[in-house]
């Protein structure tokens, strides 16, 4: 069985980079919701090691997160961050207090003593940077811990126990603010808890097709293939796992960028060889989303929709007794998270929720344990080519919500196709693709005055967005220069009749989200 290291979280909006720095050093991993794990479920899992993460809770009130206690006495290397170094160190009887000497953002650390963790990356009498953000810190250690790092705010910023292998840091080593965070998260999974560094996507592709065929047997599996990322490597995968007993139903709804419709048919019909029904059931999205302008009546109808066609179309193919979907880590992440508590519609997601209750299908997920980052290396892994699994993230409901606050009509879409198809090219051209997350092009219901020739005009408004980002939780603009930016916009405007005026969108996420609606 493959190496692994368990993640235990106690809340921290970055315990998933804790998971992606693990994995970056060949070691798979998983996460698991402090409330949900126990002395047996740890044996179960069977990790070489146990990493704590960070989380908003204070170690110092009478009711707080806690591991299970049993972990300590099982003889696996622990590494604690944040809080997690807190709550090791009140349960192995330390103490830990608030500080009005808070520490948020960028810290540096007085090394003090050589550790199996930064063993030929940090020196005794140097000072190296980290990122800090806590407000309890830890005063008093526990018997058999020594300090090995000290900042101005904290005396205990970097403590272990080499004889047990218990290591706690006060900073957080996951994100990029700690410049050599990734060595030390390398050297506990490898030097400390002995991992082989062995998990490759290559193994990856191997045991899921494994794990397809002994869940599928010689049953049918139904897959709705958008031509997006996901849904490209959750067919190609299981196509190469089953063959023939894999049948991919792609309905084009008609807000597909430009020429998509016709890669996917040629990429899964004609060069994998995939059994592919293509459903061209443009008119009757364009259909149902006629009068209607407000963002969330437009994602339920085209939910609904799709939801309706795939099925008819399953119907027609008949037999399915699974259906596959492109589950991703963080998805699974997100549905065991301990908070449990209502959050914040900000917009409703597109998926092909209901269906597997509603068609009575079982789930084929072979994507559930992935980042999207891996599932992209994993497409390149089954040869898909890149211009599919490279591409930027696109919406399910596509271009409908890129005309935000007005009626979707077949014009306006090929206005905006048109529009984007031009912005995405000088993109390409520039070699920009690869650096930006996502970039698109978005038709507003503005209209304006302009002139061209010796004419006026009255034409469309359109706002041009790219952003950089990691994971799409929090991104920024991307800083083309007013070169590119004045080329772009006069090649629309000359190419593009119905649009006379462009403009760059320059807003982070927060506070706005990288789609207008």
């Amino acid at each position: 069985m493959t190496d692994r290291i368990l993640i235990i979280d106690f809340g921290s909006q970055v315990t998933q980079l804790i998971a992606r720095r693990v994995r970056e050093s060949g070691v798979y991993c998983e996460i698991q919701p402090f409330n949900k794990v126990t002395e047996e479920t740890i044996r179960a899992f069977d990790p070489k090691g146990v990493i704590l993460s960070g989380g908003p809770a204070s170690v110092t009130l009478a009711v707080s997160p806690r591991a299970p206690q049993e972990l300590f006495d099982m003889g696996l290397p622990i590494l604690g961050i944040c809080y997690g170094q807190q709550t090791m160190v009140a349960q192995l009887g330390g103490r830990v207090e608030t500080s009005d000497m808070q520490e948020f953002g960028r810290a540096f650390l007085d090394i003090q003593k050589d550790s199996a963790l930064f063993e030929g990356v940090w020196q005794v009498g140097a000072k190296e940077q980290v990122w800090m953000s806590h407000g309890d810190r830890v005063a008093a250690l526990p018997e058999g811990f020594e300090v090995y790092a000290t900042s101005p705010n904290a005396p205990f910023a970097f403590i272990a126990d080499e004889s047990r292998h218990f290591y706690g840091v006060q900073f957080h080593p996951e994100v990029v603010h700690t410049p050599h965070g990734h060595q030390l998260i390398e050297a506990f999974t490898k030097r400390v808890c002995g991992c082989a560094g062995d998990w490759t996507m290559a193994a990856f592709k191997e045991q899921e097709i494994e794990k397809i065929r002994a869940q599928v047997g010689d049953g049918k599996v139904i897959c709705g293939l958008s031509g997006g990322v996901d849904s490209s490597v959750v067919a190609a995968l299981i196509h190469e796992a089953i063959g023939d007993q894999l049948v991919c139903v792609f309905v084009d709804h008609g807000l597909l960028r430009a020429g998509e419709a016709d890669q996917v048919v040629k990429v899964f019909r004609d060069r994998f060889n995939i059994n592919l029904v293509h459903r061209d059931a443009s008119d009757l999205f364009l259909g149902k989303l006629a009068g209607k302008t407000d963002p969330e009546e437009k994602r339920k109808i085209i939910g609904a929709t799709f939801i309706d066609v795939f099925e008819e179309e399953a119907k027609k193919v008949g037999g399915a007794d699974f259906l596959a979907q492109g589950t991703l880590y963080p998805d699974v992440i997100e549905s065991v998270s301990f908070h449990g508590g209502p959050s914040v519609t900000i917009k409703s997601h597109h998926n092909v929720g209901g269906l597997p209750e509603r068609m009575n299908m079982k789930l084929v997920e072979p994507l559930r344990e992935l980042f999207k980052d891996e599932v992209r290396i994993l497409g390149a892994e089954l040869g898909l080519p890149h211009e599919m699994v490279g591409r930027h993230p696109f919406p399910g409901p596509g271009l409908a919500i890129r005309i935000p606050g007005q009626e979707i009509t077949r014009e306006k879409c090929d206005v905006l196709r048109k529009a984007d198809a031009i912005y995405l090219e000088e993109i390409r051209n520039a070699g920009l693709y690869d650096a930006i997350w996502q970039a698109f092009a978005v038709l507003l219901p503005v209209k304006t005055v302009g002139v061209m020739g010796d004419s006026r005009t009255y034409d469309h408004v359109l706002a041009l967005r790219a952003v950089t980002s990691t994971d799409g939780m929090t991104a920024d603009y991307y800083p083309f220069d007013h070169a590119f930016l004045g080329r772009t916009a006069n090649r629309i405007i000359n190419e593009v009749r119905g649009v006379n005026r462009v403009v760059y969108d320059v807003t982070s996420k927060p506070p706005g989200t990288i789609e207008w609606e």
